[in-house]
């Protein structure tokens, strides 16, 4: 078996599986080469996964969180972004930010996603016909755009931008975009310090302190907001873009699973969604450091290797999921590391969650079913991965009366 996991075909191709089946099956701690480099450890299996994530004190994320990081890029952010910090300043730092996505934020949250996706899902419907990344890259933009009082003017730029920083092929292009990104915080801020507002931002910068763990509390520097605020509108951005196309997507091939979906009620949406995250899972892989020599399933591995976390091959690992090559709405127990696992697990999960259950009983309430009318197109990442284009015709035999809706 070839591997190469620097190769972006594969994921363009979306036919990369069944090299991470090989290596679940004969190499599951694997030392995989890199042209120019030393190469790096590959991690297929889901509890050897699991044990990385859970294990900070081993496994550091301040020297790089994904394969290709810019070394000087990585340190500007270190201990001041989430993804690339380790305790205490994660830890620290998570429970300062938390306060924005806890759940006393939730009902307000809660109430624009719904507004979000009944509007998005209304135009959709009458529509009949679409390219469903349209709707699925303006959901989590709108709903996170809208949170941190970013100008409406503003949202299809921002979308854009945080998809070119995070899924370009370009390096050049990835990191304009992020310096653009960067640039357009620190002005948003600085505007959010003079004249705060009920935002996210204004909420951060002027009501959210960081306990420093001597008894003593600060206010988050503008550098931790900046980045951070990058952080969540990417993750907010691309799960959810990618996991909404993802089940529209198995739903026009499974049209069985809708079916069964809409049998099940609201009581089937949460472990659907769940489901579409363990299939989709498009935060594809996850970058940690050995901090000092140990072991990963009894094979050595030495203080400054780099180990790789493959979500996309946990959440097919055929010892924790039953027929994990069947995407299946009803799925449970579900144990899957679609958002990561441990300190790091994903701060926008729960907003996440809500935004493809809310889109999911939208879609119910309103569609008998999916057909494609095109090939979906994935893009060619081994980080952020997911689909980019799906042509497809929404079918709605008839509208659904208001007590019908309701009991959806």
């Amino acid at each position: 078996m070839h591997i190469d996991l620097l190769d972006p075909e594969p994921f363009r191709r979306d036919d990369f599986w069944d090299t991470f089946a090989w290596l679940r099956a004969n190499a599951p701690v694997y030392r995989h080469p890199e042209p120019g480099g030393d190469g790096f450890w590959v991690l297929s299996k889901h509890r050897d996964i699991v044990n990385v994530y859970a294990d900070s004190d081993t496994f550091s994320s301040a020297r790089g969180m994904r394969l290709g990081s810019e070394p000087a890029a990585v340190a500007a952010v270190t201990q001041r972004m989430l993804i690339v910090s380790d305790a205490p300043h994660h830890t620290r730092l998570k429970r300062a930010l938390y306060q924005a996505f806890g759940p006393q934020q939730m009902p307000r949250l809660e109430a624009l996603v719904v507004d979000v996706v009944a509007d998005l899902v209304a135009e959709a419907a009458e529509a009949g016909e679409l390219d469903f990344i349209d709707l699925a890259k303006q959901l989590p933009n709108r709903v996170v755009c809208a949170m941190m009082g970013i100008p409406r003017a503003d949202w299809a730029w921002i979308g854009a931008l945080t998809t070119d920083a995070f899924d370009s092929p370009d390096e050049a292009v990835r990191s304009n975009a992020h310096s653009e990104i960067f640039l357009y915080f620190i002005e948003l801020l600085a505007e959010r310090r003079a004249r705060p507002g009920t935002d996210l931002v204004s909420q951060i910068a002027h009501d959210t302190l960081v306990d420093e763990g001597d008894g003593t509390e600060r206010p988050l520097s503008d550098e931790e907001i900046v980045f951070n605020c990058n952080g969540v509108l990417s993750g907010a951005n691309e799960t959810t873009r990618y996991s909404a196309a993802g089940a529209v997507h198995m739903f026009a091939r499974l049209p069985e699973q809708w079916e069964l979906l809409r049998r099940l009620g609201p009581e089937g949406v949460a472990p659907a969604v769940e489901e579409i995250l363990r299939w989709t899972t498009p935060g594809v892989h996850a970058l940690r450091t050995a901090l000092r020599d140990t072991e990963i399933a009894g094979t050595p591995v030495a203080a400054g290797d780099r180990v790789t976390l493959w979500n996309v091959s946990a959440n097919r690992d055929e010892d924790v999921f039953t027929d994990p090559h069947a995407f299946r709405v009803d799925r449970r127990p579900n144990r899957h590391v679609a958002f990561g696992h441990g300190r790091h697990l994903c701060l926008g999960a729960r907003l996440a969650r809500f935004e493809l259950g809310a889109l999911l009983t939208e879609m119910l309430g309103a569609l008998d079913g999916f057909e494609l009318t095109g090939p979906a197109l994935f893009n060619s990442s081994n980080f952020t991965w997911g689909i980019t284009s799906l042509p497809v015709r929404l079918l709605r035999s008839r509208a659904l009366a208001p007590a019908e809706r309701a009991a959806l």
